[in-house]
């Protein structure tokens, strides 16, 4: 399998999409500002502790108090509460937990109002984004993941991916992890470390260690409400977490960010630094597809290649997919055979559907209703198989007698929306619209401003209509007659995402020029 990541730096920030062979299978967009992401640790203040939930409301600076369950402090909260408070006193000089007394495990079946009360302050990290009315979810078990291994402080415990199958594999990480882990910190072996030696293990190690050092120095005298330690950016932050073998290109159209690609690059896998590919398009997603496909994704109805169509609802409680055939199968020669083909081909495309729009929670779909029970156990199985990739947790039932498909997904952000309807172009829904023609006005006017500023070479992105129409012809198109006109040079690149009407100019630069 082949992998692209494609990074598309606009004015906005960056739009990073995923591909598998030629096919959008994750899309994700870094602004630079995200606050309360997953990862992210924060000194909170307890707003309120509710016993009947046996849970607590957390301050941490959002518009929501974000919530944290008793489970969710983790067995040994008392040892990291006592860290946290001494921290920010001032009093805890060393970050190294070497002759740290840990205190005793809180009981696994004990009640929040025993440990937490209101007003008091402690250290929690994001484990959930805030999703709909709901603020961020929180745990207080702080843990700081790497490239190939997760730190655990205030545990002693190396646990394993259960990815890793092989023994002697599992045997040989623990044992190596071992000799060097730091006192009363536990670690959790990703699935990536397999085969890594003593060298890749340890700097990732001395790298999450750093970051532990940090923690504690942004600690003293830190306020309720404040961010002690971010994760990393976005992309630095996918690389480390979908970074594989299988990886043959990434293609960023900004040099700045494509120099941050490879420094991430080198720190966490050297021999991939020659696979970061610098375009000079100015939109990289309308150069390789990725609007196209993220149009034909992200809709209601997704179609695919055979006929075979989805149905995509989603409620607060739930997602709803429905399964149509659009027709028969070719080949098929019974209503049974259609169903099963059909079955079966979206199967695959409803795992893709999952880990594009992050869809997650309860998840009904309904096949199309087969008779034959191996069918139904075939149908399972292929489902199964096709979210083996997805790294979010997932359970998949067998199909009921009704012929519904229920799956539970880990959800950990909100579903990714995005409105694949357009905008009248021509009214922007005012229902009074300006003749098209005058485009071309506009088009005209702009360059002439341009030219009176300065400007000796520009290049103008439209619609692809409107490139056909303004180059059309060898002697008298009219982007002809504009350099002719106003002596500059003109070159015209089209755009499928851009509205109709819309229209914008770049300097030699690559800078966009306002109009």
């Amino acid at each position: 399998m082949n992998i692209e990541l494609v990074i598309n730096s606009t004015k906005n920030g960056l739009r990073i999409a995923m591909l598998e062979d030629g096919l959008l299978v994750e899309l994700h967009e870094d602004n630079g500002d995200q606050e309360y992401a997953v990862g992210d640790i924060y000194v909170g203040k307890v707003r309120k502790v509710l016993p009947s939930l046996n849970a607590a409301f957390v301050d941490i600076g959002h518009k929501k108090d974000a919530f944290l369950h008793y489970l969710d402090l983790g067995p040994q909260y008392r040892s990291s509460k006592a860290y946290a408070q001494r921290s920010i006193k001032g009093s805890q000089q060393s970050s190294s937990l070497k002759g740290f007394r840990l205190e005793k495990d809180i009981d696994k079946k004990g009640k929040v109002k025993d440990e937490v009360s209101a007003s008091q302050t402690m250290l929690v990290q994001v484990a959930k984004e805030a999703i709909s009315t709901k603020g961020p979810r929180l745990t207080a078990e702080i843990t700081l993941a790497g490239r190939y291994l997760v730190l655990v402080p205030f545990s002693n415990k190396i646990s394993m991916s259960q990815r890793i199958r092989k023994d002697s594999e599992r045997t040989r990480l623990k044992n190596l992890l071992h000799s060097i882990r730091p006192d009363n910190c536990g670690i959790i072996v990703r699935t990536v470390a397999q085969t890594k030696g003593a060298k890749d293990l340890h700097a990732d190690l001395e790298d999450l260690n750093q970051r532990w050092k940090d923690l504690h120095a942004n600690l003293k005298n830190a306020k309720p409400r404040q961010r002690v330690l971010g994760e990393i950016n976005k992309t630095s932050s996918l690389l480390r977490d979908l970074l594989t073998p299988e990886f043959n290109r990434i293609a960023v159209n900004d040099p700045e960010v494509a120099e941050e690609v490879r420094e991430t690059l080198r720190a966490i896998a050297p021999d991939k630094v020659e696979i970061v590919v610098e375009s000079k398009a100015k939109d990289l997603f309308d150069e390789r597809g990725v609007h196209r496909m993220i149009k034909a994704s992200f809709g209601r109805q997704v179609n695919l290649k055979s006929g075979a169509y989805l149905i995509i609802e989603h409620t607060e409680a739930m997602h709803v997919i429905d399964v149509n055939s659009g027709g028969r199968k070719a080949g098929a020669t019974s209503q049974e055979e259609n169903a099963v083909a059909t079955n079966l081909e979206c199967a695959s495309e409803i795992a893709r559907m999952f880990r594009l729009r992050d869809m997650g929670g309860i998840i009904c779909v309904d096949f199309i209703d087969m008779a034959d029970r191996k069918n139904q156990k075939k149908l399972h199985e292929t489902m199964r198989a096709a979210m083996k990739p997805d790294k979010a947790k997932h359970n998949v039932l067998a199909p009921s007698r009704f012929g519904v498909v229920e799956i539970t997904r880990q959800r950990v952000r909100e579903v990714t929306d995005i409105s694949t309807s357009e905008q009248c172009p021509s009214c922007h829904g005012s229902g009074k619209i300006e003749a098209s023609i005058l485009i071309t006005d506009h088009i005209e006017t702009a360059l002439e401003e341009a030219v009176a500023s300065g400007q000796k070479q520009i290049t103008l992105m439209v619609h692809p209509m409107v490139s056909a129409y303004i180059t059309n012809g060898f002697f008298n198109n009219m982007v002809k007659v504009w350099r002719k006109n106003m002596g500059i040079k003109i070159t015209v690149e089209d755009n499928s995402s851009m509205e109709l009407l819309q229209f914008n100019m770049y300097d030699q630069d690559g800078g966009e020029i306002a109009d």
